[in-house]
């Protein structure tokens, strides 16, 4: 697969670059013929080398501190990095309000007419993250660059400030008795947020560090700074000066920032071609090194080459992509499609951003998820990581494309009004010294913890040090720069665990015991970070969404900041998963339906949760899916429709639809399914691996460095002809069902029957009742099941319709009609037909969509006309012949549920 980057020839990593000729300041002029495998030839040259702080415009805020712990960068004029203490102390530099930034958002004009707006010197905007595209002006691109837009209007939006922090105990009281522990975390906080406002000019401008650190670009050259405290001497080298460490030198300011300004060539072009390979090379206590750019925004792995290289990516502007579609408003309910663009391919290749763009977006819309979630987009050199040990927190993984590729991605899925969420990864980053942040000036105290407080021995990484002034500037910066530069949605936070607790969770249970999350276990300074963060996120970016994955259920997590919360917006509900996979390992027999409802409601009141039968992690080899965890080894033989079924294949399928119904019926207020196991993708993912030599002298077996298992075989779940199909359908019937009736967030919830003879479970969400029969034998007749509502009942959704693969035992044009009297806790019941291992959901009446999921014509996909009308499609729940709210929530999930 070969594709272009402005010059250079990509082979999934760009390999050649062709330069014409240019000067610098009219001394001499140098040919350039690149290519990633060959060092450039460089002619003598002479160019004045800019060792001193430079002199810069200085309209930004100070980014100076007084205590050198939390100083990034210092110096006389230099991009108002100013160390004046009369600036710090200024009224200019410390806020009392709240930070307000007009964003640009672009209309449409009457007359489809674009305007060309060109940029100024101004502090940069947020962009738009909601109705209309976004133009974002910015100092550090060239002045004359021009940016093509529709009409735009500002809208102001605001950082709010840190407010009492007190209301967590109006809503959790049993946290009075932590209140020292959890009071003193919430003024580390606003400490943290009243020092970032005297001596940075508030969160706003903190979090754009990509602005000054790295490479940025102004109308005269390219300024690039470091923070590298603990190197000696530093030089920038790279093609563009053929790897001379003598050419470029850097100058260091008194707070360990490193600093070179590369005047524009005599012909105004770029000191740094566009695609041109860069590397800082350091003098350190460990010895001289030369280390990728912590900031860099494009690294390639070369052919033949195991370290990466740092590119510095500015192509011309009209090669830039430019987004064309309004992001979308966030969903009430969140049906997450977790995706990895390297494996999406049918074919044992590594996919590419175009590829999922033109094949995958479309499927993921078809199937009725609102939002995509994807992972690996940092880059990190360990393929096999899964993408979660990052060598390069700025740099969209090259393995699939360009950052204009995944641009357009993120475009297409907006224009599906699809939200596209970024899995990032800030708890911990990859061991690598060449082309990671390890060692990168030396030493293993610069972003990390030192020591073993600084290593993950699980993982086998590197932990972030959340105290650290300049380690929150880049954390903060980087998940500002996705959101901003690449216009994604939100972040899914990998290892949120892991940041909290100084034991990282390992070898630890929790218990629901609070003592287990207010104590000296508890890493306060992430903790803070993560607060920092959000408030980050929500405040700029009103609607964008943000997960966190913890295991612990640390109680206020998904509580605003301002109420003394951490302030997600959800929790990855990981213990549904491994219920699943704990009861899979039984005889049917053994399941007890109590056990199941405990997990699948087990979540803290009015903190919000993502649930899920599997996820990736299920899916990784040394795991099962569910799929195969349900019919194993039948699923090579038995999946074709015209042949005959097993046992074991029925009650796989069968168990599959259930728990995936019952999981997104109870588990939370959003759902997650990892890709192709809507279908019950077969085997398991292994990445392409060699053998790997051991010290002791062992060998672990590879695979060959095969790709056959690292694909998804979406043309099975295609194939009509193989049972895959009708699991695939379900799970889309499943999907436009949520989103036509919206039960994930309606406020009633209600379990009436969890009866451990009949395996029956059946309860209310919303509008919805649902009936499941887990028996693996019994069918009930005339089975009464109680409700709220009184009313006309109807099937609206049914696991065992062959549409789904199953055997057709229910009419769905039967109407159950309530009675009145008191059954299972409910003022009304009616009866209904259960069949074995079937679940049932039903309405005959049709409520306004809860979330627009049809925002394309029915010409591109043609089957939303009929699953725009999708009533007689769900597993068996039934629902009332007329709407209304119900509202029965208490305070407290054991009120709002009966247990």
């Amino acid at each position: 697969m070969v594709y272009s980057v402005s010059g250079l020839r990509l082979p999934c990593v760009p390999s050649v670059y062709r330069f014409s000729q240019s000067s610098f300041n009219g001394a001499r002029r140098r040919n350039y013929e690149r290519s990633f495998s060959l060092l450039l030839k460089k002619d003598q040259f002479s160019r004045k080398i800019f060792a001193k702080k430079s002199s810069y415009d200085s309209n930004s805020s100070s980014l100076t501190v007084a205590a050198s712990e939390k100083v990034l960068i210092s110096g006389g004029q230099s991009d108002g990095f100013s160390s004046s203490k009369d600036q710090l102390e200024s009224p200019s530099s410390i806020s009392d309000d709240p930070q307000v930034i007009h964003d640009v958002d672009s209309e449409e004009m009457e007359d489809n007419e674009k305007v060309e707006v060109e940029e100024q010197k101004s502090v940069p905007s947020a962009p738009a993250n909601n109705d209309e595209a976004a133009c974002t002006e910015e100092p550090s691109v060239p002045l004359h660059r021009k940016v093509s837009t529709e009409k735009s209007e500002a809208k102001p939006r605001s950082i709010p400030l840190p407010g009492a922090g007190q209301k967590i105990y109006e809503i959790d009281p049993t946290l009075l008795g932590f209140r020292e522990h959890i009071d003193y975390r919430y003024a580390r906080y606003k400490r943290m947020r009243e020092e970032i406002d005297k001596y940075e000019g508030g969160l706003e401008v903190f979090s754009r560090g990509y602005e000054k650190l790295g490479f940025t670009r102004s109308e005269t050259g390219i300024t690039y700074r470091e923070w590298a405290p603990g190197a000696k001497s530093a030089a920038l080298i790279g093609d563009f000066n053929n790897w001379n460490p003598n050419a470029d030198i850097m100058s260091q300011n008194e707070f360990g920032v490193w600093e070179i300004f590369l005047p524009n060539n005599a012909d105004d072009s770029s000191p740094i071609p566009h695609g041109s390979r860069v590397k800082i090379r350091m003098e350190t206590p460990s010895g001289i090194k030369d280390s990728i750019p912590a900031w860099i925004k494009f690294s390639v792995q070369a052919p033949g080459e195991i370290p990466y290289n740092g590119i510095y990516y500015d192509p011309p502007e009209e090669e830039k992509y430019v987004f064309e579609h309004p992001q979308p408003k966030r969903p009430k309910s969140l049906r997450i499609y977790e995706s990895h663009i390297g494996m999406s391919s049918t074919e044992p290749i590594i996919n590419t951003y175009a590829n999922f763009r033109d094949d995958v977006l479309p499927r993921i819309k078809r199937l009725g998820y609102n939002a995509v979630q994807v992972m690996a987009i940092q880059e990190h050199s360990y393929y096999a990581s899964f993408g979660y040990h990052v060598t390069n927190f700025f740099a969209p993984s090259s393995r699939f494309g360009t950052p204009d590729d995944l641009k357009s991605l993120i475009d297409r899925a907006h224009e599906l009004g699809l939200l596209v969420l970024m899995d990032i990864v800030h708890s911990h980053a990859s061991n690598n010294v060449l082309d990671g942040l390890n060692m990168f000036d030396g030493t293993d105290a610069h972003y990390f913890h030192s020591g073993s407080k600084g290593h993950h021995w699980l993982w086998d990484s590197h932990l972030f040090n959340y105290g650290s002034w300049e380690v929150l500037r880049f954390l903060l910066s980087n998940a500002r720069w996705w959101l901003e530069e690449y216009k994604f949605d939100g972040f899914r936070f990998d290892g949120v665990t892991s940041m909290m607790y100084t034991h990282h969770g390992l070898q630890v249970t929790f218990t629901g015991n609070y003592n287990e999350y207010f104590g000296y276990a508890t890493e306060v300074d992430a903790v803070v970070y993560l607060m920092l963060v959000n408030d980050m996120i929500h405040g700029l970016y009103p609607e964008a969404v943000t997960i966190g994955e913890d295991v612990s259920g640390m109680p206020t997590f998904c509580l605003p900041v301002q109420d003394g919360g951490v302030g997600f917006d959800y929790r990855l509900q990981m213990a549904i998963a491994d219920k699943w996979i704990e009861l899979l390992k039984k005889r049917d027999e053994d399941w007890k339906m109590r056990d199941i409802i405990h997990t699948l409601t087990n979540r803290r009141w009015l903190e919000k949760c993502v649930a899920y039968a599997e996820s990736h992690d299920q899916a990784l080899v040394g795991d099962k899916t569910l799929a195969f965890w349900l019919m194993d080894k039948d699923m090579y033989e038995f999946m074709a429709v015209d042949r005959p079924s097993t046992p074991l294949i029925d009650r796989g399928i069968a168990l599959h639809k259930m728990i995936r119904l019952i999981t997104m019926g109870l588990g939370g207020e959003g759902y997650l399914n990892f890709m192709g196991n809507e279908f019950g993708h077969p085997e398991w993912i292994d990445f392409p691996r060699g053998d790997q030599h051991l010290p002791n002298g062992s060998v672990i077996p590879g695979n060959n460095n095969s790709y056959d298992k690292c694909r998804r075989r979406f043309d099975l779940g295609d194939a009509v002809y193989l049972r895959y199909h009708g699991m695939q359908e379900f799970d889309q019937a499943m999907q436009h069902v949520e989103a036509k009736y919206g039960f994930m967030t309606s406020e009633h919830q209600y379990v009436s029957r969890k009866n451990e003879g009949d395996r029956m479970i059946v309860f209310e969400r919303g509008n919805l009742v649902f009936v499941f029969n887990f028996h693996w034998n019994n069918s009930y007749f005339d089975y009464r099941v109680g409700c709220l509502k009184s009313g006309k009942y109807k099937i609206v959704l049914d696991s065992d319709d062959p549409l789904f693969g199953g055997f057709n035992r229910l009419d769905h044009n039967a109407e159950y009609f309530s009675t009145d009297g008191w059954y299972d806790d409910r003022p009304r019941s009616f009866l209904v037909y259960a069949p074995s291992r079937t679940a049932v959901v039903g309405s005959s009446w049709s409520p306004l969509p809860v979330d627009n999921f049809n925002d394309t014509s029915d010409d591109e996909f043609p089957g939303i006309e009929m699953e725009r009308h999708v009533a007689e499609f769900i597993g068996l729940a039934f629902v009332p012949a007329f709407s209304g709210s119900c509202r029965d929530l208490g305070q407290s999930s054991k009120k709002c549920l009966k247990m």
